[in-house]
């Protein structure tokens, strides 16, 4: 039998099944197969302690937690409002020059209809 065929068959020989003959003979002989067949009772070892294990949270997380939260909340708070600023002072520079433009021309289209009164 070899390594690859014996792949598929670990499994099952980790579970305590029976997998013939030739096949528990060629686990015996091939390191490979004896490290993957370790590999896998160490995982299941590993999975079954995850069942039994509980993490027990240090006291105070929650309130650190909350801490954090707020102070992210806070600070997006804060961009968003000098974002908001920037915007009010573009729009008043903007919002200046338009009406600096229209009294210019309001002054220049009157001085021309007086020198035009003048003239005539």
């Amino acid at each position: 039998m070899r390594c690859d065929e014996m792949t598929a068959l670990l499994p099952a020989l980790v579970d305590g099944e029976t997998v013939g003959f030739e096949a528990e003979s060629h686990v015996e002989t091939c390191l490979r197969c004896q490290a993957e067949l370790a590999r896998y009772r160490r995982l299941l070892r590993t999975l079954s302690m995850l069942r039994t294990r509980y993490a027990e949270p240090t006291p105070g997380l929650l309130g650190e937690t909350l801490a954090v939260i707020t102070e992210a909340a806070e600070h997006g708070a804060r961009r968003t409002l000098l974002s908001g600023r920037r915007l009010a002072y573009a729009g008043a520079i903007g919002g200046s020059a338009l009406a600096a433009g229209a009294t210019a021309a309001v002054l220049i289209a009157r001085s021309r209809k007086r020198a035009l009164s003048l003239a005539g």
